[in-house]
């Protein structure tokens, strides 16, 4: 994998680390390009259930876009969006350890994760409007879905930032730590994710996300169906068996 991105495994956790803190995690073509491909990997790989996305660096969790290297004609943008993470489908649990500023193309990032654990000096923000554009990775799609209507419209019409502990406030972030303490408090979290099991994990999540957009009724529909899967699992099976036996269970994934 290339330097871009950097990974390491701690059980079942994949920690993935945009390494470009000289300019301030910004995206390149490839860093997208590394990103998407650790991605890819992770969501192929058995032995990974749950995924964390941090920054190097205590600056920035993401600035977003290169700038230089957009002066060039080089975007850093995939099949699966800006980054190599907006516009994907990514079954698994992933989680992003937001190490400084979030802005821009970075806050899409970050709203591409389910949970987030903030830095206590983090900002976070889309300053599109303020520069004639509009934030065209996600951002105005996805932040009326996590925080109130009117805050979305005063987030992307002032293109002012907010700090961490109006983020909390708001929802828009699960946990508020010292900045030196993000990634540990980000695997914390993974870890209580990755204690349970993978298969129901998954399902739990695809019903929340499919949920989102659609009606009750049909929510009901994709609910009961992942219920009836999930019962016939060996996992339910092995979940049942092991608390029968007063032991920790044994996943599979299955």
């Amino acid at each position: 994998m290339a330097d871009e991105v950097l990974r390491e495994r701690r059980g079942h956790v994949e920690l993935l680390t945009i390494n470009r803190p000289e300019a301030r995690n910004a995206m390149n073509r490839a860093a997208a390009i590394a990103l998407g491909g650790a991605l890819d990997e992770c969501e192929g790989d058995d032995d990974v259930w749950v995924v964390v996305l941090t920054g190097a660096g205590d600056k920035a969790f993401s600035a977003g876009m290169d700038l230089k290297a957009f002066a060039t004609g080089e975007f850093p943008i995939t099949e699966q969006g800006f980054g190599g993470i907006t516009q994907r489908e990514f079954s698994k649990p992933l989680i992003a350890a937001v190490n400084g500023s979030a802005l821009a193309g970075g806050f899409e990032m970050m709203l591409s994760c389910d949970m987030v654990i903030a830095a206590d000096h983090a900002k976070f923000g889309i300053p599109e409007a303020a520069r004639g554009l509009v934030a065209g990775a996600g951002g105005l799609i996805r932040l009326p879905k996590r925080v109130p209507l009117a805050v979305a419209y005063e987030m992307a019409l002032t293109a002012d930032p907010i700090d961490a502990t109006r983020a909390y406030a708001l929802g828009l972030v699960n946990q508020v730590v010292p900045s030196d303490q993000v990634v540990s408090a980000a695997m914390t979290l993974a870890e209580r994710i990755a204690k349970n099991a993978p298969l129901a994990v998954r399902t739990s999540k695809s019903i929340i996300h499919q949920s989102l957009e659609l009606t009750e009724e049909a929510s009901w529909k994709v609910n009961n169906d992942a219920f009836a899967m999930i019962g016939r699992s060996a996992d339910a099976m092995e979940g049942a068996i092991a608390f029968a036996e007063k032991r920790e269970p044994n996943w599979q994934g299955k």
